[in-house]
């Protein structure tokens, strides 16, 4: 499954991208068909066969791909291809149960640099740039997946890895690298980690961040922004569909172009699984349109988004997705109300007081849920933290319909950081 069917597909006028997608469609379903015996067995149960898919309007016909799926047919039954022309292998998680294994063929592996590489571009890196790269290599996609897709396109590769940021902060500092790539909680700890070592993060050589694999408000981004004075663009992806390079902002920053020639986007009402209307906020579900080693069609990701399908002041046509604002499976409820951790930080960040960094701690007394959230102080807070308390509380109650049974402000520096994997900013203890 080639990806060289057209020169720029990321340009293409939206009718000829449709034309595109409905090939390519054609020929994965097939593939999948052919190859997977979930698949086969699914079409079989609701009496289609890949005939009756001739166009992205009627995926609607088939029923949704889910995680479970991939851990009942674990570790690698939802593979197309025999073992043998698998040439690498990655795994999610598994933070509740089995990691998901996700295989690439040499072909699959091209696509992957490809996509990577565009959001490079995108971004206004050029194979004159050097990447630092601060995602964890291994199993988990990000490691390897920005590495080589910044290799494909010339760039020079740092690969400090995660953690050590002590090492990340000297490496920026002597090596002069142009862009980083790494998790948006640790760019703010890196930051921190540079000012103890005596080094302005504004100062150092950076121009572009590359961020991804957690939420990230407009009010971190911007945090990010201000601390290391250089661009910052999110990143989105999963390995299930191919690791990070499914989506990228470019430098207009007006969300993430979704590489729909390879990756063909829906977004459904989490609950019901009907399609919500473009702008409409639902649950993103991804299709795979060029995947040889594992074909996935209409992947619920449990991600929260919205689609925008008007031209990008960059040119590029490709449909954008807003950037996460939390998952289907993290929404809380306490007490009746129904929020998401990302609507909690987008409120306190809204207060110049406090830091970025904060936990939300869900406990149960007696037959009554509790909600406690605990928040950092800037280092030179020097104002009432009565005071402060009160107007994040009330600024809670009006944003959101709640107020935390507790609201705890501490030193700059109380919450624990993380510098390898994702942050943790909930605690259910129910």
């Amino acid at each position: 499954m080639s990806s060289s069917d057209e020169a720029d597909p990321t340009r293409l006028p939206r009718p000829e991208l449709r034309r595109l997608q409905n090939r390519r469609l054609r020929r994965v379903v097939r593939h999948a068909y052919e190859n997977v015996d979930f698949y086969r067995e699914t079409f079989d149960e609701h009496g289609l066969t890949p005939d009756d898919i001739e166009s992205v309007e009627d995926l609607s016909k088939l029923p949704f791909t889910t995680k479970e799926d991939f851990r009942d047919n674990y570790p690698t039954g939802m593979f197309a291809v025999e073992m043998d022309d698998v040439v690498r292998i990655h795994a999610s998680s598994g933070t509740t149960g089995k990691p998901k294994i996700v295989g690439y063929t040499r072909d699959d592996l091209a696509i992957w640099r490809d996509v990577m590489a565009r959001g490079f571009r995108g971004a206004g890196l050029t194979s004159d740039d050097s990447l630092q790269n601060a995602y964890s290599y291994g199993l988990f996609t990000g490691g390897l997946g920005f590495h080589d897709g910044a290799t494909a396109m010339g760039m020079a590769v740092v690969p400090t890895g995660g953690g050590n940021t002590q090492r990340q902060v000297e490496m920026l500092a002597d090596l002069e690298s142009d862009a980083i790539c790494l998790t948006p909680s640790y760019a703010l700890y890196l930051a921190e980690v540079a000012d103890d070592m005596g080094y302005d993060p504004a100062d150092l050589p950076l121009s572009v961040i590359l961020y991804g694999a957690e939420p990230c408000t407009e009010p971190m981004r911007n945090e990010i922004e201000t601390k290391f004075d250089a661009l910052a663009v999110e990143n989105y992806g999963l390995s299930e569909i191919i690791g990070p390079g499914v989506a990228v902002e470019c430098s207009e920053q007006a969300g993430m172009h979704i590489w729909e020639d390879h990756f063909y986007p829906e977004v459904i009402d989490p609950d019901t699984g009907d399609p919500v209307a473009e702008g409409e906020e639902g649950e993103l579900v991804l299709t795979t349109l060029t995947k040889d080693a594992l074909p996935v069609l209409r992947y619920r990701t449990g991600d929260l988004t919205t689609l925008d399908s008007e031209t990008c002041e960059c040119g590029r046509t490709c449909v954008r997705m807003d950037g996460v604002t939390g998952r289907a499976d993290d929404l809380l409820i306490v007490r009746g109300v129904n929020f998401y951790p990302s609507e909690v930080e987008s409120v306190v960040l809204e207060f110049d007081e406090v830091a970025p960094h904060y936990r939300i701690d869900l406990r149960r007394d007696d037959s009554l849920d509790r909600l406690d959230l605990t928040v950092e102080l800037v280092e030179d807070f020097d104002g009432s933290i009565a005071d402060l308390e009160r107007r994040i509380r009330k600024r809670l109650s009006d944003v959101l319909g709640f107020t935390p049974d507790e609201i705890d402000l501490v030193d700059a520096g109380s919450i624990e950081r993380t510098a390898v994997g994702k942050v943790r900013r909930v605690y259910d203890h129910r």
